[in-house]
């Protein structure tokens, strides 16, 4: 009874809480607010028995605790819920405003679209009745009309047979050309995979044709000039190893990839040299290039090529100055060398410079014409380009030498620059872009006076290298000291000419590569790795004359240019500018010193003999001449 009166006044209370309700309210709905109150009394009851179990108020406390935190609970989570419910709520209306739009954006186009078919429509009808009636003839007769549209559909009719006839073939000739393509695909795969195969057996043929020659070599050496059948059976075995490569070319029907007798930029390969010795030695150098142009051709160059095609802006970083030391590829040099030569000369660039100084030399006649002239025979014995007697090279060369002699009339023309000029031009091929790449190298990368009548800086430079080759290669230059070698008759070139006359072309280029960009302080990292490179075989020599001897053609004999390389910026590290501008400094005040007091002593020897007075006239006269100009 007790529980049917509290459902009772809890229905009656919850009637009294809810809005208003008809008199008769539904089954359902009354069912459900039963079965609320039940639930809320069965809570209740509940509550209520926990409460009286509890034996102490401890524990009452602790359960009317209990409750407060869930009633709060309960409001925190109402009161999200109202906040989530609002928030639903503002993003309802947005939705249907969006909906609504969208609605007015599709009645819009809805419109549009009925206007446009409306004007279909008409031009439709405008275009049948044209047709039918053509303004300036007459209206045809039935029967005419008819046969001229039933002709038509015919036409139709044949046009549509023949395209889908078409279009059959073409599905077959598609097909056809796929299958076609995968086996050329695979054909072509094939090829790479044979053709790398080959590159590796030839480099291990190179080596194995490189270490026999080296064995002859050293045989040779060891048995000397002592006439033996040990001796003529040698010279045999040098004489046959040397004419392998004509022997192999007439036996065999194709040569995959022969020794060529020039490079890519027109240089000889195999060096001619008179001597039999050295003709051996060049044959070897010729095989070890080829080895290491077959086994790093994958290995190296193909990842280079790849930064370098992925490289599309050029920008002056310190992941540019790491590419440019390793080498440019060639398909990327000339544009990398433009931009290397602009970098330096862009604040003396102007537009049809060139072309003025050429004007002025054809106008009036240059005092340095005839030296040029002179040398431009002399200009690279070795290469194609300037021996053939049809190449234009020549006449480029003279025109950019020329030109720069007007550019520069403190220098005008000094021997070396017909080189550096050369070397321009088979990069660049370009006059004008070698005539400014000459520009660049002698008067903002080189020292001032290094091209001048003294060659004050070319002489310092020497001095310095022999300071760097004393710090980093000591051995070497005591070694060289106790001989009485004078390395500057070696290496005074090297500067001058950027190397040009000394190393091996793909070798000489990567030089480039980073001297145009870092300046001459390269070229002191690759004369030490030169050096460095040769050490050994330097220290077997045991007397001037072999040393002076290797020295003049050792620098052919380097062919691994990665090794170089790392030798120059890795193995003389560290190499401050810092030190080396001290160095230049100290030394420049030194052989200023050094100049004017041979100055000095030239003036005493002048003025001794004007007062010592002449004993034949004319004699001592043409000698006094002389030494003025001397």
């Amino acid at each position: 009874m007790n529980l049917q009166r509290k459902i009772l006044h809890r229905v009656g209370s919850l009637r009294g809480r809810s809005p208003p309700q008809p008199m008769t309210p539904a089954p359902q709905e009354l069912v459900k607010i039963l079965h609320k109150a039940l639930e809320a009394a069965q809570q209740e009851k509940r509550a209520s028995s926990a409460y009286l179990a509890a034996a102490e108020d401890k524990d009452r406390l602790e359960l009317v605790r209990h409750k407060v935190r869930q009633i709060a609970e309960l409001g925190w989570r109402v009161e999200a819920l109202e906040q989530e419910r609002e928030s639903l709520a503002h993003t309802a209306s947005l939705r249907e405003q969006q909906v609504q739009e969208l609605q007015q954006h599709v009645q819009l186009l809805m419109d549009k679209n009925h206007a446009k078919q409306q004007v279909i429509c008409k031009l439709s009808e405008k275009v049948t009745q044209d047709f039918t009636h053509p303004p300036d003839q007459s209206p045809l007769p039935p029967d005419t009309a008819d046969r001229d549209l039933l002709s038509q559909q015919e036409k139709i009719e044949h046009l549509k047979d023949d395209m889908e006839a078409y279009r059959t073939q073409n599905r077959f000739l598609n097909s056809e050309i796929h299958q076609v393509t995968k086996i050329w695909r695979k054909a072509a795969e094939k090829e790479k995979a044979l053709l790398t195969k080959c590159a590796y057996l030839q480099a291990r043929n190179c080596q194995v044709e490189s270490k026999y020659l080296a064995g002859l070599q050293k045989l040779q050496e060891a048995l000397g000039d002592e006439p033996s059948k040990c001796s003529e059976l040698l010279r045999q075995l040098i004489q046959e190893a040397l004419q392998w490569e004509a022997g192999e070319a007439s036996a065999d029907g194709i040569e995959l990839s022969p020794i060529s007798q020039y490079d890519e930029y027109g240089f000889l390969t195999v060096p001619d040299y008179e001597v039999e010795d050295l003709k051996l030695l060049a044959k070897i150098q010729a095989l070890e290039v080829r080895s290491h142009h077959l086994l790093g051709l994958e290995a190296v160059d193909r990842p280079l090529r790849e930064r370098w095609a992925a490289l599309d802006e050029l920008v002056p970083s310190a992941e540019l100055k790491q590419l440019l030391r390793g080498g440019v590829p060639r398909e990327h040099r000339p544009r990398v060398w433009r931009w290397l030569v602009h970098l330096r000369v862009q604040h003396m660039h102007t537009p049809g410079c060139y072309q003025e100084l050429l004007s002025r030399g054809r106008a009036r006649e240059q005092p340095a014409a005839r030296q040029i002239e002179l040398d431009l025979n002399r200009t690279f014995p070795n290469n194609k380009h300037f021996t053939c007697p049809t190449s234009s090279f020549p006449d480029k060369l003279r025109r950019v030498l020329l030109a720069f002699s007007w550019q520069n009339p403190t220098i005008g023309y000094c021997q070396g620059l017909n080189r550096l000029a050369a070397i321009a031009l088979l990069v660049l091929e370009e006059e004008e872009s070698a005539f400014w790449c000459l520009v660049a190298i002698v008067e903002t990368i080189m020292p001032a006076d290094y091209y001048c009548n003294t060659l004050t800086a070319s002489q310092v430079d020497q001095r310095v290298l022999q300071d760097l080759l004393s710090e980093k290669l000591p051995r070497l230059m005591a070694h060289l000291g106790q001989h009485h070698v004078d390395l500057s008759l070696i290496t005074f070139n090297w500067f001058l000419v950027v190397f040009a006359d000394s190393l091996i072309s793909n070798i000489l280029l990567q030089v480039w590569d980073a001297f145009l960009y870092e300046g001459t302080k390269v070229l002191f990292r690759y004369a030490l790795a030169i050096f460095k490179y040769n050490e050994k075989e330097i220290l077997r020599l045991q007397n001037s004359l072999e040393i002076y001897q290797y020295l003049r053609f050792f620098t052919k004999t380097i062919s691994n240019s990665r090794k170089l390389m790392n030798i120059a910026f890795n193995d003389m590290n560290p190499f401050r500018m810092k030190q080396l501008r001290q160095l230049r400094i100290i030394h420049r005040e030194r052989l200023e010193a050094e100049l004017q007091e041979l100055e000095q002593l030239k003036a005493e020897y002048l003025e001794r003999q004007t007062f010592q007075g002449r004993a034949v006239a004319e004699g001592c006269a043409s000698e006094d001449e002389g030494e003025g100009e001397a």
